[in-house]
């Protein structure tokens, strides 16, 4: 559990790190795009080949497929629920455009980053360790949501603390999930572990269509096709050899 708390702290950190990387620097927009791309690369490789492959090797492409669909409607309705709620579009962009644009990027990071802290502690309980093309793909792609959303709160004239009081909360709910994901690992079957990788998955695939790539594309420009290829390879890289 110990070991699990670790990893999920590690990867839910740069939640923190994106908040505080906004007090420091006006970032360009391109930047941040091209960070998102990356990211989404990452993210698209640890769907394929640590949520995907492995749940079928686990339990076939039967139980895998069907936490791939129920993923991907439960994220898509929480994501319609977060649009409602703050008068807003869906992903980050749409969020960035609501009533309330810095808690609806935060409550959308929490939404995000819940499946994807889940695996992570499931990977650590029955791997000989983390994975470490998942754990990198989480951070990497949490610190644009976090400096984003960060610095509409600010503009919207919330107190440095507050903001910072906010992610902090939002990291250790996430670092939670993954100490939940250590523990279900020891009393959930092959079957239901393979039907948690694919709805892990399914929620991501909404995500990265639905918000990552999108806003990747329209703050970082052509080349963020580029840039979310090479995020891709790094990662695919990373997963072959840990």
């Amino acid at each position: 559990m110990a070991e699990a708390l670790g990893w999920g702290a590690l990867a839910a950190s740069s939640l923190v790190i994106g908040a505080m990387l906004a007090f420091a620097h006006d970032w360009p927009k391109r930047q941040l795009g091209l960070v998102l791309a990356f990211g989404a690369g990452a993210l698209i490789s640890a769907v394929s080949f640590e949520l995907v492959q492995e749940g079928i090797v686990l339990a076939g492409a039967g139980w895998t497929s069907l936490g791939l669909g129920l993923g991907a409607i439960v994220y898509y309705l929480a994501d319609g629920a977060v649009a409602r709620r703050f008068s807003a579009g869906r992903g980050m962009g749409g969020r960035m455009e609501g009533s309330s644009p810095g808690p609806a990027l935060a409550l959308g990071a929490f939404l995000d980053g819940i499946p994807e802290q889940l695996v992570l502690g499931m990977s650590v309980a029955v791997g000989p360790g983390v994975s470490v093309a998942l754990l990198a793909a989480i951070f990497v792609s949490n610190l644009p949501e976090a400096l984003g959303s960060a610095s509409e709160m600010e503009k919207s004239g919330y107190s440095r603390g507050t903001i910072m009081r906010l992610w902090l909360a939002v990291a250790a709910v996430c670092v939670l999930a993954s100490m939940v994901g250590y523990a279900a690992a020891d009393v959930t079957s092959n079957e239901l572990t393979a039907a948690i990788n694919g709805f892990a998955a399914g929620a991501l695939l909404v995500l990265l269509i639905d918000s990552m790539i999108p806003e990747a594309y329209r703050k970082g420009g052509r080349v963020a096709g580029l840039v979310t290829t090479l995020g891709f390879a790094v990662a695919a890289g990373i997963s072959n050899v840990s």
